[in-house]
Parts: structure tokens; C-alpha cells; sequence
């Protein structure tokens, strides 16, 4: 029976045709059916962003660690490298060393830019924004859209 606790008023039983239904009952689905959607999207917003963040922080954490690894390693190719330009090409020390630390600064802007590039291609939650984007369209009603299109 419909009054029963845990009987559901809001679809059409077995021999009941969703004509048979009242207006309350059928405003009572679509707004469950709107529940459920918006409760589906808000799930997969935070699927997709933790998913992301897991992502960023252990790739983060791999920079830092082989940066602490590899610094070291740069200052002694920079020594080697400073003295290797005094040995070859008879260079002033100042002058090697000042032309290591250019050459190192260089490197430093160049993989800056490409990492500005890169973290600007992150593009987060695509999918929850492109079937947010479509719920609009999906409650727009025939009726509701102009009869005669404007033109600018």
C-alpha cells in the first residue's frame, strides 16, 4: 500500500501507468531524479579532483627530492666546467666562472618557462564541468525557447 512505511510514492507500480500518477507524485520524482544528479555530479567533482591533487603532490614531492639530489652534482659540474674553460681556452678564472653562471641562469629561465606552460595545461575536472555545462539544456523546455531568433 502506498501509505506503508517504505512503500515509494514516486514511481509507477507494476499494473499503474506514470499517467495514472498524481502531479505531487510526479514533481516528488523529478525532484529526487534532480537529487541524485547533482549529488552524482558533486561525487564525481571530488573523484576527479582527488584524483589530481594525489597526482600533484607526488609529483611535486619527486621534484623536491631530485632537486636535494642533484644539487650537488650541479655545483661540482659548474667547478669542473669553469675549470675546464681556464684549462682549454686559457680563460681569466673570474671570467669562467661568470660564464658557468650565465650559461646556468639561461637554463634556469628556459625550464622555468616550459614549467609556467605546463601547470597552465592542467585542466581539472573536465568532465564534471562539460556535464555541468549541459544541465542547462537538459531543463530548458520546448516552450521556453524564442519563437523567432534575434539577429544582431
Amino acid at each position: 500500500m502506498p501509505w506503508e512505511k517504505g512503500s515509494d510514492m514516486t514511481e509507477a507500480g507494476p499494473g499503474e501507468r506514470i499517467e495514472d500518477q498524481s502531479l505531487g507524485e510526479l514533481v516528488a520524482q523529478a525532484s529526487s531524479g534532480i537529487s541524485k544528479l547533482i549529488r552524482a555530479e558533486i561525487s564525481l567533482a571530488k573523484m576527479e579532483l582527488k584524483v589530481d591533487a594525489r597526482k600533484a603532490v607526488i609529483g611535486g614531492a619527486l621534484f623536491f627530492v631530485s632537486l636535494a639530489v642533484f644539487a650537488p652534482v650541479i655545483i661540482f659540474l659548474g667547478l669542473a666546467l669553469a675549470y675546464g674553460l681556464m684549462e682549454l681556452f686559457d680563460m681569466w678564472a673570474w671570467l669562467a666562472f661568470l660564464t658557468v653562471a650565465l650559461t646556468y641562469v639561461a637554463v634556469a629561465v628556459l625550464l622555468g618557462v616550459v614549467g609556467v606552460l605546463v601547470v597552465k595545461r592542467i585542466r581539472g575536472a573536465q568532465r564534471t564541468r562539460r556535464t555541468l555545462g549541459d544541465l542547462p539544456k537538459a531543463w530548458q523546455h520546448e516552450s521556453d525557447k524564442p519563437a523567432i531568433a534575434q539577429t544582431d
